[in-house]
């Protein structure tokens, strides 16, 4: 019985990101919204966007977070063609922020510890290269920051192999379907969330404590 329970789960989490139709949200692609003046914008790419998204908009001075794909060459893709992994997409999240509250430096931080960067291809269950470890940069000084972040973690071995992120420079971002923007909070029981997504959050909540917002701050 407890292997049969073991398979069911298995089975279950395999569902996830790749695998979810629409539910509960608009199918039509969001429109990417400029930033204000007083923000800026960073762009990263850390396997399903569903927990990537719930990670960074829980820091301070991240004002919202867009789930969408960069890092192709098709227009305005939408979840079904990312996913057969022939526009070269990967699921992304578009980071929103206060530099007087938040730096580059400190979202290169949380983004390295968002999902796992030493897995190619891959993050959990999700397998391909639209789950592959990206970061985009529009200025050398971001550039210069992602490398020195991606040094400074290896140096520290939190993680038992090497860093494979991908660090390339801007391009264009597409925003995702409505239901995916703040998917998390709103299936909190599906399955994939609460076996995949919630672990990660939790474990980027510990990590990040200091730079959280004051709510999930426990």
């Amino acid at each position: 019985m407890n292997k049969l329970m073991l398979y069911i789960a298995g089975a279950l989490l395999f569902v996830g990101c790749a695998n979810t139709q629409a539910q509960n949200g608009s199918d039509a692609l969001v429109a990417v919204p400029k930033p204000k003046a007083n923000e800026a914008v960073a762009t990263f790419g850390g396997g399903c966007f569903w927990s990537m998204s719930e990670a960074m908009s829980e820091l301070k001075g991240v004002n919202k977070v867009i789930s969408g794909y960069a890092g192709g060459n098709t227009k305005n893709p939408t979840y079904e063609d990312v996913s057969t992994r022939t526009t070269n997409h990967a699921e992304t999240v578009q980071v929103y922020y206060d530099p007087k509250v938040i730096s580059y430096d400190q979202l290169a931080d949380a983004f390295f510890f968002a999902h796992d960067p030493t897995t190619l291809n891959r993050q959990g269950p999700d397998e391909g290269t639209d789950y592959r470890s990206i970061a985009f940069y529009r200025t050398p000084q971001e550039k210069a920051a992602l490398t020195a972040t991606i040094k400074k973690v290896n140096d520290s071995k939190h993680y038992s192999n090497p860093i494979v992120t991908q660090v390339v420079p801007f391009s264009v971002f597409y925003g995702a379907e409505g239901y995916h923007q703040g998917y998390y909070k709103t299936h909190l029981d599906q399955p994939y969330i609460a076996g995949v997504s919630t672990p990660k959050v939790m474990k980027f909540r510990k990590a990040m404590a200091a730079e959280l917002k004051p709510e999930f701050k426990k």
